[in-house]
């Protein structure tokens, strides 16, 4: 039975929570905030169960946040350079909400909005659902979009982003959890070990914009064909897009290797330490694993504990960022008549 809760309320508006458990001890919460995972609790090899997702306790701090914990992010996840595109023969000019670039949707992106939602006890599944009215942020087009969590007793979460539109447009919604297998709260994660199924990777300028080139990993620090530790070439890493800090870490799109026409492999994640393990598949070209840079422990999570840089890691599928404006990168152009369709499709195992 999909078990329901109240999470408090934004601009008088209720905010609901939903709980997917399967048969192994596996729980999901999920709440109408920007249709957001907010916990996902799973066993460790020692039969102990932590929530390997990081969060906040009350929705007054996902409102106050900018980190844009579990969320569904769009109409553009990722950036888009100046804030502007071509599109079907005109210039289009969407919000610049990061210095003069548009970021993850804008001032008010999907991760703002409280969604409908819909259960299947069947399916054991969500399914959130809103509008994108045409010109919100400056988005030509109405879209209409959903994003449905399924939890099986294969222990499979499965997200699936569906989207339709009226006019010609862009979309590329992004999920933004930040995983730990050790648990949130339980430090940095840099001793994790990450496989990413990429030959190649894109390269990005100081603004963290893509610069249109395209390289092979081979021989550099974003080559994780080997699975290898998270921290193992981290401090490596140039100083980009993070202002202050010596090193941001990881913040970049991967290459994926497998056809867009099918469920293929993007990331294994696994900790020594607890015997967790996390498999991603997923049918968009490209993801941006980034590695929480910014956080510090001026960021409390949930249970009061604080969170550090370098506390979790996203893996957020999706067409290569800045892709309106470089017609070599896969398309996020959606037009009437066609549909979205973006999954998700992780897998936990214990060792």
């Amino acid at each position: 039975m999909i078990e329901q809760f109240d999470f408090g309320s934004v601009d008088g508006e209720k905010i609901r929570g939903f709980t997917l458990r399967n048969r192994n001890g596996y729980v999901a919460k999920l709440i109408t905030y920007g249709a957001r995972l907010t916990e996902f609790h799973m066993p460790g090899r020692d039969g102990k169960t932590a929530d390997i997702v990081l969060g906040f306790d009350t929705i007054g701090d996902y409102i106050a946040t900018n980190t844009f914990f579990g969320a569904t992010c769009g109409r553009y996840g990722n950036r888009i350079r100046n804030g502007a595109f071509p599109l079907a023969g005109k210039q289009v000019k969407v919000a610049s909400n990061e210095g003069p670039n548009h970021l993850h949707g804008g001032h008010r992106g999907f991760d703002r909005k409280v969604w409908d939602a819909t259960t299947d006890e069947k399916a054991n599944a969500v399914t959130f659902a809103m509008t994108s009215a045409d010109g919100e942020e400056g988005f030509p087009g109405k879209v209409t979009l959903t994003t449905t969590y399924m939890l099986n007793d294969d222990n499979v979460l499965d997200i699936r982003m569906r989207g339709q539109t009226d006019k010609p447009t862009i979309l590329n919604a992004v999920h933004h959890t930040y995983w730990n297998l050790a648990g949130q709260g339980s430090g940095d994660v840099r001793s994790q070990l990450l496989h990413l199924d990429a030959d190649f990777y894109t390269p990005v300028d100081s603004e963290l914009i893509t610069t249109g080139e395209i390289l092979a990993v081979a021989g550099s620090v974003f080559d994780f064909r080997k699975a290898k530790p998270i921290g193992k070439d981290i401090d490596a890493l140039s100083d980009v897009g993070t202002g202050n800090l010596v090193g941001g870490g990881y913040d970049h799109n991967w290459c994926l290797n497998g056809s867009m026409d099918e469920l293929h492999l993007c990331a294994e994640v696994s900790d020594p330490a607890s015997g967790r393990t996390m498999t991603l598949r997923t049918n968009e070209p490209g993801v941006q694993f980034y590695t929480g840079g910014y956080l510090d422990e001026k960021v409390i999570g949930k249970r009061g504990l604080p969170y550090c840089r370098f506390a979790g890691y996203t893996f957020e599928t999706q067409k290569f960022p800045n892709s309106p404006n470089l017609s070599h990168f896969p398309s996020s152009r959606l037009d009437p008549g066609e549909t979205y369709d973006h999954r998700m499709v992780f897998h936990f195992t214990v060792a």
